[in-house]
């Protein structure tokens, strides 16, 4: 049996791996297959989580073991095998490649093939270029732009002072800022 995997960025729209392998591998193997594709160095943390049909996370699996709390299932990747977690066509993965800025790929089983066998994994498919391993924090925020507070910012560009009345704003010009006593109003 070969599992093949579809992998999508949302960074670069013209991104796609195809990887098919063996259900009986390890996430780790996954991984290296990954990482391989992608040219990116092996030296980050890296974690897959399985996910719903609406990509929200369930389960983690981790390069590393990140917590020893007994009460909390953890996976690791060298320890847990890909069929163990994803045995449905359709099933949902992340996988995180830069954890500082939860920069990520969209994986999906597009296809369990039967009556084939595969030793290890193979990448079937590349399109486009990969986006950058790792990103600068400050970098990511210069590249996304600044907010711009603009008289829209705030829902209603059509917006006149003169529709509110002085008495809503308790503005009266007899009295001072200062007058108000605070210390009998209950909240």
């Amino acid at each position: 049996m070969i599992y093949r995997f579809t992998i999508i960025s949302d960074e670069v729209d013209d991104f796609l791996r195809e990887i098919q392998i063996d259900p009986e591998a390890t996430f780790y193997d996954f991984h290296e297959a990954i990482v391989q594709s992608v040219a990116y160095a092996n030296d980050q943390m890296t974690s897959f989580f399985i996910c719903d049909d609406d990509w929200e996370k369930e389960k983690e699996i981790t390069l590393e073991e990140m917590d020893n709390n007994p009460e909390m299932d953890s996976w690791l990747m060298k320890e847990t095998t890909i069929n163990e977690m994803v045995e449905d066509e359709k099933q949902k993965m992340l996988y995180i490649f830069d954890y500082l800025t939860e920069r990520l790929f969209f994986i999906e089983l597009t296809e369990i093939i039967t009556g084939k066998d595969i030793k290890g994994a193979v990448c079937t498919k590349k399109l486009g270029e990969a986006p950058k391993q790792t990103v600068d924090f400050e970098e990511m925020v210069t590249a996304s732009g600044t907010l711009e507070l603009d008289e829209n910012f705030y829902g209603d560009q059509d917006f006149d002072l003169e529709d509110f009345d002085q008495e809503g704003f308790d503005i009266d010009s007899n009295s001072s800022a200062n007058s108000t006593d605070y210390s009998e109003e209950r909240f």
